[in-house]
């Protein structure tokens, strides 16, 4: 059973100024809803009961628009940072966590199954599991490969490059914690370099539908503009 879930809401937001000036990135406005509002509404209908939204900067601000989750079907409680403790730091200062939990950042745009997403990893007994988006880098111009005299080897007009890149959503075993150090800044980069470093596994889930990461203005202004197009695949239920 994995219905926990802690939220990441606690960064400055500095790649999204000047609209952080205001207000906190997880409030920022998508249609009629913060973003973060639009991640809460998601999760309660995939059955989470429990969010923890690990706060910092203007956590007021987030405590008095969210309150106890109660208006959402949902208990929401937070875990304040006086320190900015990166991804994974945080979780160390949350003390009642379960085995298996969802772990995500406030400000992801996505139609997920959050449930089916646990639910998989749960079933497979893993570590850690991140959800991937696919991405297609295209160079703009005509690239060339030359050898040690600088001599013509290669030429591809244009290439394009198709990767995965982490979601910012996770789902994590308690147990992993044990090895994070309290109190300083420790983040997913960090923790995949130490499971890599001992060779544990690292499962990754490809996700074909819509993400979008809003951390940059163009990402904002994007999501805006999207957002009518895809409401009814992120809010089926409104």
């Amino acid at each position: 059973m994995c219905d926990r879930a802690v939220i990441l809401a606690g960064g400055m937001g500095t790649r999204l100024r000047p609209y952080t000036v205001v207000l906190p990135k997880p409030l920022m406005p998508i249609g009629p809803y913060p973003i973060l509002e639009v991640v809460v509404r998601q999760l309660a209908r995939h059955g989470f009961r429990r969010v923890t939204m690990a706060v910092n900067h203007q956590a007021n601000l987030i405590k008095a628009f969210f309150g106890d989750g109660s208006a959402w079907g949902l208990e929401i409680d937070y875990s304040l940072e006086s320190v900015p403790l990166s991804t994974i730091g945080p979780l160390k200062l949350v003390k009642d966590l379960p085995q298996q939990f969802l772990l995500m950042n406030g400000d992801v745009l996505t139609d997920l199954n959050f449930r089916a997403f646990c639910a998989a990893h749960v079933s497979a007994r893993r570590l850690f599991t991140i959800a991937a988006a696919p991405r297609t880098n295209i160079i703009d111009y005509g690239v060339l490969e030359v050898d040690g005299e600088n001599r013509l080897c290669r030429f591809s007009e244009k290439p394009s490059h198709r990767y995965l890149v982490s979601m910012g959503v996770y789902v994590v075993d308690r147990s992993l914690l044990d090895r994070v150090p309290p109190h300083v800044k420790y983040g997913f980069d960090d923790l995949m370099r130490d499971m890599l470093s001992r060779g544990e596994p690292v499962h990754v889930e490809p996700h074909g539908g819509y993400w979008l990461d809003i951390g940059r203005p163009d990402d904002y202004e994007r999501a805006i503009d999207e957002f009518e197009q895809y409401r009814r695949t992120l809010l089926p239920d409104e």
